[in-house]
């Protein structure tokens, strides 16, 4: 069974919520608490490359901006969404706007091939892959004579 929980008129409504949650978990690493949302990332290492898999439904192609710089991955996304209701006259009878984004940024190791970098966006999941650099081969140390 659920409470009422009464209000005084002279406290907004912002103040129950405000001692009411704890701004300060540092456990909550996707910031739910505070009404913002970071994805969540699987990161992988294979033989041949890094794989980065971010939970992001919901989204566009055209939404992300993917950079790599300096051995540094950023991953950007926003999205505004508008929606209107007019009457006859033009007026406003409703207008609603949403807008969401995030970044994050992830600090990759200095084998990587900064030309060989894919990314794809399916099913709610965007995917990007960095290829490693392949290693160069050593041969056998040569001997050479002093003259």
């Amino acid at each position: 069974m659920s409470t009422l929980v009464k209000r005084a008129p002279f406290f907004p409504a912002f103040f129950d919520d405000f001692f009411s949650k704890d701004f300060f978990d540092w456990n909550d690493k996707t910031f739910t608490g505070l009404g913002n949302t970071l994805p969540s990332v699987n990161l992988k290492e294979t033989d041949n490359d890094y794989l980065v898999e971010m939970a992001v439904p919901g989204m566009a192609k055209e939404d992300f901006k993917i950079e790599l710089h300096n051995s540094i991955l950023s991953v950007r996304a926003e999205k505004k969404k508008e929606k209107e209701e007019k009457d006859e006259k033009g007026n406003y009878l409703r207008r609603e706007f949403r807008y969401e984004s995030f970044s994050r940024a992830f600090t990759l190791p200095e084998n990587i091939a900064d030309d060989k970098v894919d990314a794809s966006y399916k099913d709610g999941i965007l995917r990007v892959t960095i290829l490693k650099k392949t290693p160069v081969k050593t041969e056998n140390p040569k001997a050479i004579e002093v003259k």
